[in-house]
């Protein structure tokens, strides 16, 4: 993994804004539509290349593939392993709950068109890896695109089987660490497969935050800990075989404009994502309920080899952030650990669902290079 070695270096948390013939393909395909194949290969392989140069343009070191290919971080495994079906009627999506204390915030949201829409699949035999050759295509397209972009490094985005299981209901399994050990196997292959072609493995964990006020909106702290300290020994299950310094995971209580009254503290759960096989921490840090958070970063033991990757972008507004303050927010973490072990990142992805956005792709782009700038203000201050 790239260390900020003689500058901060700059990257995001995965998806970007997705084209909307990139869109169309995708929903086509998820709907079950009869689509051309070789038509959606060359649509993904296209705007894969495309998205790699505009990251770099805009000043990203380690880029990834925008996730083009998947309808959304947490349903696209339905398209790659057995097991998961649609149903004509799914068990009702629980709604965060910060959202329902504000009713009609909530339907205002839903009303302007606020709410992502994809097929949400329900687990109704056994999960063994079905089709890899999706997977082997990501590989493929972004490999060519980070090397034709002249991209520092690339990284590829993966669930963990923890977010797996809280939003894909199970129907099949008989508890729910039967149903995260049959996940665990299945998605080893794919962070085995990541990671054994040169990329970064990035393991998308919204399930150790945003978890407790979904799922678990109705328990306890202490139930919800020791469900997500399952979790991350399944998902540590399925890292067994990738070495720690390839491994970066991503924290996040939400990518949604909310109230976000509910979050569960950092302090609360921060033993737990310690205690994952990755090298490298990806997390909040810019949006008003988590910015604050720093201080728990500063306190807790972290080691001497942990990379940490704040947020200093929130991706659920469509403010610029000024570049100083960009630099400023880099800064406080490299005063936690270090210039070296500090990359400048976003708070969560500019495009999570396809065709859904909180943040207008062109102001995206815009955060992105006010990244850039702040990186390269903080670098001057920190390798003065």
């Amino acid at each position: 993994m790239k260390h900020s070695r003689e500058r901060i270096l700059t990257t995001h948390v995965g998806s970007l804004p997705r084209p909307q013939e990139v869109v169309d393909q995708l929903f086509a395909q998820d709907g079950g539509a009869d689509y051309d194949e070789a038509a959606f290969d060359a649509t993904m392989t296209r705007a894969v290349r495309e998205v790699a140069q505009q990251q770099a343009d805009a000043g990203v070191d380690v880029i990834s593939d925008g996730e083009m290919s998947k309808i959304s971080y947490a349903t696209y495994m339905r398209h790659r392993l057995t097991g998961f079906e649609l149903s004509d009627a799914p068990p009702p999506r629980a709604t965060p709950l910060d959202l329902d204390e504000f009713p009609a915030f909530r339907d205002r949201l839903a009303q302007q068109g606020g709410t992502p829409q994809y097929h949400r699949p329900v687990v109704r035999g056994p999960i063994e890896v079905r089709d890899l050759a999706p997977l082997e295509k990501d590989i493929a397209n972004l490999q060519a695109a980070a090397s034709a972009a002249g991209a520092q490094e690339a990284f590829m985005n993966a669930a963990s089987p923890g977010v797996i299981a809280v939003f894909q209901p199970n129907e099949y399994y008989r508890s729910d660490a039967d149903y995260l050990e049959a996940l665990a196997a299945v998605m080893k292959v794919e962070y085995e497969r990541i990671t054994g072609a040169g990329l970064l493995l990035q393991v998308d964990c919204p399930d150790l935050a945003m978890g407790r006020h979904i799922r678990f909106r109705d328990a306890d702290t202490a139930t919800f800990r020791r469900a997500a300290i399952m979790q991350v020994e399944a998902l540590n299950a399925a890292l067994e075989n990738v070495p720690a310094e390839k491994v970066r995971i991503h924290l996040c209580w939400g990518n949604y404009e909310g109230p976000h009254t509910h979050d569960v503290d950092l302090a609360e759960v921060i033993d737990i994502v310690l205690q994952v096989k990755a090298q490298a921490i990806q997390f909040e840090g810019a949006n008003p309920r988590h910015a604050h958070e720093w201080r728990v970063w500063a306190d807790a033991d972290l080691g001497d080899e942990r990379i940490l990757i704040p947020g200093v972008l929130d991706t659920t507004t469509n403010f610029v952030e000024h570049p100083q303050l960009v630099a400023e927010r880099i800064e406080r973490y490299a005063a936690i650990v270090g210039r070296e072990r500090v990359l400048a990142g976003t708070d969560c992805g500019f495009g999570t669902f396809a065709g859904f956005g909180s943040v207008h792709p062109d102001i995206a782009w815009a955060k992105l290079r006010s990244l850039a700038e702040g990186a390269r203000r903080a670098s001057e201050g920190l390798w003065a």
